[in-house]
């Protein structure tokens, strides 16, 4: 193997996090918005190193490319039965590309990864072939039988958190000498190998997500951080002989259809324009250009899937959407439901955050001449403070 100078993170995400619940691996689970994965990935890249590979369960392939779909990372490799088996996998697959001088591996439970521990770990390689982040212990430890058994004296234990840093080429030469039962982590790999582990200070932010109420904290943490935006939107579509009526994903019965370059949802529309005015990214025009030939007759949920996506990607999330088409006909009444439900699953939120009203104009106007359909959207968002 020729050893290289980069320095690579390690994410292994290969488990199945029963103890969380759900019907997800906890990996794939969302807080904030975007997936435990996602966040722990964005952290790594943020602490600059030079390339990320990720471990995922055989059969997780699709769960990956829901939550890293914008095609940043290489293809995971695909990890053993055992953290340890997955995180040797990973090794592995890292030296069969070149190798690397160093390695931090870690558990994606852990999304949320300050730069600081990654600078405190990698400038303690410098002396050490390991390091890893520890905290101390605060409570009160006792061993735990039938009743509460006789209490563990703690000043001398601390709390393992990862990424732990390695120098490459020792830990992986840890990894093919194991022979023991499956590790826990990596450092009791590298210590049964006779490398010295250097610990260095650890972060609360650092906490491994395991049960539900884990889940509920982190994802009030990150909106304690998030800052409010409102985005408008507004679009105009004139009926036209032969065309399809659309309106909110839902084709409704009509004489006359709306024209357009995609399917001419106006409500979609406008939708799209409100999310993509409260993050600041212009219109739909400039991310899905009329003048480009594979739009014509697109369907507009994946322009609002779109800027949906964006919104995730900044960390954000969506509050809630307001919406009001304007037209003499149709009548929204009986198709209002499928409508609400029907953006509530683009936008991944509960109906009850969607709203979808009617108007008309009062019989002026082009909309009031029966011409055509206006629709106006509000949408609340929330993002990072730094955003």
């Amino acid at each position: 193997m020729a050893e290289t100078e980069r320095t690579v993170a390690l994410v292994v995400a290969a488990g199945s996090g029963s103890r969380a619940g759900g019907d997800l691996p906890k990996q794939y689970r969302r807080i904030g918005g975007r997936s435990v994965l996602a966040h722990a990935v964005d952290r790594l890249h943020a602490a600059g190193l030079d390339d990320i590979r990720v471990v995922i369960g055989a059969g997780q392939e699709a769960l990956f490319r829901d939550a890293m779909g914008d095609g940043r990372l290489p293809s995971p490799i695909i990890g053993g039965a055992e953290r340890q088996d997955s995180a040797h996998s990973g090794l592995e697959a890292i030296a069969a590309d070149g190798g690397a001088a160093r390695v931090l591996i870690h558990d994606a439970a852990r999304p949320f990864v300050p730069p600081s521990v990654v600078d405190r770990l990698l400038a303690a390689l410098d002396g050490y072939e390991a390091a890893v982040p520890v905290l101390p212990v605060v409570d009160t430890l006792a061993c735990a039988e039938s009743s509460l058994g006789e209490a563990v004296a703690r000043d001398l234990l601390v709390r393992v958190q990862t990424p732990q840093a390695f120098r490459f080429a020792p830990i992986l030469a840890a990894h093919r000498a194991w022979s023991g039962p499956p590790a826990t982590d990596d450092a009791q790999i590298a210590r049964a190998a006779g490398l010295e582990v250097a610990m260095v200070e650890g972060d609360a932010a650092l906490e491994k997500l395991t049960y539900e109420q884990d889940f509920v904290r982190a994802d009030q943490a990150l909106a304690a951080r998030l800052v409010a935006r409102t985005g408008l939107g507004f679009d105009v579509h004139a009926f036209g002989e032969g065309e399809a009526l659309w309106l909110g994903g839902i084709r409704i019965p009509h004489p006359r259809g709306l024209k357009g370059h995609s399917d001419a949802d106006v409500l979609l529309h406008a939708i799209t324009d409100a999310l993509l005015g409260a993050i600041g990214e212009g219109d739909i025009g400039v991310h899905f250009p009329p003048s480009d030939p594979q739009w014509r007759g697109a369907p507009s949920s994946l322009f609002v899937e779109h800027a949906r996506a964006l919104i995730e990607a900044r960390g954000g999330r969506i509050d809630h959407v307001d919406a009001t088409l304007i037209c003499e006909a149709p009548q929204l009444g009986p198709y209002r439901d499928a409508i609400r439900q029907h953006i509530a699953g683009l936008l991944r939120l509960p109906a009850a955050r969607i709203s979808v009203k009617a108007t008309t104009t009062e019989r002026l106007g082009f909309t009031g001449r029966g011409e055509g359909i206006a629709a106006q959207a509000a949408a609340t968002v929330r993002l990072p403070e730094d955003e």
